[in-house]
């Protein structure tokens, strides 16, 4: 991160697990650019912990290392949300910042802006406005009240505004910028990692990335669908019928992999043509998706990279949060209907599925309208505070 600049109140920039980073690293670029913002603190919650993985992701992305990490670790939801806010509030003193950004759902998101909340200091939330109105998702909750208590809100698609609205939010706090994952994804999206590269570093045949028919790729980790036995059978039955007719690439989540073994199902997937993978990195990740027929995932995010790839994709959920993702883009909600899935899979072999475009300010160019924004929001703030304090 950059050294002091416009003072010495630095703005504090959260990111607590993998999805935060693909936010981030585009704000932490165009911060570092603007010569209007304060200097920029990052700070790692360490809600992901995998010391590995994250110095990967952090590599793919170009994303400099963080200046502090809280190491909170994992827990349950309030045991860890709680811990980051008693790890973070000392930072907060001690740092003063001019603001605290956040960005997306995770119990990372929620607690920093509490804890600024409290605190007093300005709290902006990056992908703001995103409602699925399933109030069993831990996300949906954090969702909320972060929007709740932030005082700028930066929305992905027109639609949030609307959400935000009728949940009282003022309509002056609300700037429609685009889609930072989106930045990530255009910027990265030349150094993808070739599909067999992928498979034959992790050790296992490259046969299905090299398919005639093609490939799929799979991500699957929400709890609704990994952690209960008839979801996760479920889930997995879906995944053994698809592959009879699309060879599938499987990088496992490790909470997927741990319910698997627990539950006793790996015999489930043991004759069908799903090649599973230990997590990967960003870059792998992307190269999978460029080159699949199809995508069978729960993630929110890969939602929206699918849609920006042009990439059918079958959401494993009964709603979504984005979307915008269905109505524009290429994204199918089939939750676990064997029957469903099947069919719109099938439609994409015979040449079909949905295609989509590219929503509006999907552009790769988010992070720069949201910089350029604040610096003039924080211009004004602190200009009241001097005319008041004089």
């Amino acid at each position: 991160m950059p050294g002091a600049r416009n003072g010495d109140r630095p703005i504090a920039c959260v990111v607590g697990a993998r999805p935060n980073y693909m936010k981030m690293a585009p704000l932490a670029r165009a911060f570092a650019a603007n010569a209007a913002l304060p200097r920029a603190v990052l700070v790692h919650t360490g809600q992901h912990y995998d010391v590995a993985m994250n110095d990967r992701l952090f590599a793919d992305l170009e994303l400099p290392p963080p200046d502090v990490n809280l190491e909170v670790g994992s827990a349950s939801h309030a045991v860890q949300t709680a811990e980051v806010m008693r790890r973070f509030e000392p930072l907060v003193d001690e740092l003063s910042p001019r603001a605290v950004i956040v960005v997306g759902d995770v119990n990372s998101t929620l607690a920093c802006a509490l804890v600024a909340a409290k605190k007093g200091v300005p709290i902006v939330h990056v992908e703001a406005g995103l409602r699925s109105y399933d109030r069993t998702m831990p996300e949906e909750i954090n969702r909320v009240l972060t929007d709740q208590v932030a005082d700028l809100l930066y929305t992905t698609e027109r639609g949030a505004a609307d959400n935000l609205l009728r949940e009282g939010i003022a309509a002056e706090r609300i700037r429609f910028v685009g889609n930072v994952m989106i930045d990530s994804l255009l910027r990265h999206r030349r150094r993808a990692v070739a599909p067999a590269d992928t498979l034959a570093r992790a050790g296992v045949a490259v046969g299905p990335v090299t398919s005639p028919a093609g490939y799929g790729v799979v991500t699957l980790h929400r709890p609704s669908n990994v952690d209960d036995a008839t979801a996760l059978r479920e889930s997995l039955c879906l995944l053994r019928d698809a592959a009879r007719h699309l060879p599938l690439v499987w990088p496992v989540h490790p909470r997927a992999r741990a319910s698997i073994d627990r539950l006793g199902l790996s015999s489930l997937l043991a004759d069908a043509a799903v090649t599973l993978l230990p997590p990967q990195g960003y870059l792998e990740m992307l190269g999978l998706m460029v080159h699949a027929r199809l995508v069978l995932t729960d993630s929110g995010g890969i939602q929206e990279e699918t849609t920006a790839l042009g990439v059918p994709c079958l959401t494993m959920r009964e709603n979504t949060e984005r979307p915008i993702t269905v109505d524009q883009g290429t994204n199918t909600l089939v939750g676990r209907d064997a029957a469903r899935a099947l069919a719109c899979l099938q439609a994409v072999l015979a040449g079909g599925g949905k295609r989509g475009r590219i929503p509006e300010l999907w552009d790769g160019h988010a992070a720069e309208r949201i910089a350029a924004d604040l610096a003039s929001w924080l211009g004004v703030a602190r200009a009241r505070g001097e005319a008041a304090a004089a």
